[in-house]
């Protein structure tokens, strides 16, 4: 990731100034979205660095949601810049100037490489560490944006049309927002403790049914603290046991949801007693309310 972002910083800088001198506002627009990668790389290397000590007892889980935190904050930069894309390439349409497309096109190829490279050093962990997904968002962005320059700069060498310079702006743009939405909805949904969409909590709920000596669940509850980390708390409803019975039960279940549904961290509360099939999913302000009472 550090190697990421040093080769990105060298290129802003040639991307730049040629921009300037091409008087292109794709060049530009891309020097800049790769300024913002730069930044993204230096948070999310961060991000990562805290993620990995240990917990303590005024955090208890640890540090893992900083790598959200830092996911957050590249998409929300994306948002801002297409949104400062999209008014320049106004501008530009509103007015069209001249610009020297065999720069575009030539820097636009280079930075096509660049990128390539920079999204294939960060693409490792980009599955499971959406803080390391958010980063490689950023970079294959990058991608697409590049080629959209190439492809206007082509176009503006062959037809003299000039509109195709803001109009490649305006799709990276479209482009950059598409992708920081996916990224926000992901990390609004686990600083909401969300169940993680990939779980079918049918297919939970009847799977840990089917484990011999439960008899009911309720006050259950899924979330994650980050992309790969998945909680369950549960009250597990059983017959009059031994504690031996107890452990067993709780052993098969720690396995199931671990092998089966990718859960490797379950609180489960083994009771005596009836099941209230309306409490499946706990009301926690209602139980508040009546402790208060």
């Amino acid at each position: 990731m550090a190697l990421a972002a040093l080769i990105t910083f060298g290129f802003v800088l040639f991307e730049g100034i040629a921009g300037y001198y091409a008087n292109s506002l794709a060049l530009l627009t891309d020097a800049a979205h790769n300024l913002t990668d730069v930044l993204a790389l230096a948070l999310s290397g961060y991000a990562l660095h805290l993620a990995e000590q240990p917990p303590h007892a005024g955090k208890t889980f640890g540090y893992h949601r900083v790598g959200i935190l830092a996911a957050m904050v590249n998409s929300s930069t994306l948002v801002a810049i297409a949104l400062a894309i999209f008014f320049q390439a106004y501008q530009r349409l509103q007015s069209p100037t001249p610009v020297a497309a065999d720069i575009l096109t030539e820097v636009a190829t280079a930075a096509l490489a660049v990128n390539l490279l920079t999204a294939w050093l960060v693409h490792r962990g980009s599955d499971h560490d959406l803080n390391i997904r958010s980063a490689f968002i950023h970079l294959l962005g990058d991608v697409f944006a590049t080629l959209g320059a190439i492809a206007a700069g082509i176009g503006i060498w062959f037809t003299g049309w000039m509109w195709l310079d803001p109009g490649a702006s305006i799709l990276i743009g479209l482009l950059i927002l598409w992708n920081a939405w996916i990224i926000l909805a992901e990390t609004l949904d686990i600083l909401l403790e969300s169940t993680p969409r990939d779980i079918d909590m049918d297919a939970v709920i009847a799977d840990a049914l089917a484990v011999e000596g439960v008899l009911g669940i309720h006050d259950l509850h899924v979330w994650s603290i980050s992309r790969n980390l998945r909680l369950l708390s549960a009250h597990v409803v059983t017959a009059d046991i031994t504690m031996s019975e107890g452990a067993r039960i709780q052993r098969e279940l720690h396995e199931l949801l671990a092998h089966k549904h990718g859960i490797n961290h379950a609180t489960l509360q083994l009771e005596f007693g009836q099941c209230s099939s309306d409490a499946l999913y706990c009301d926690i302000r209602a139980r508040a309310r009546r402790h208060h009472q």
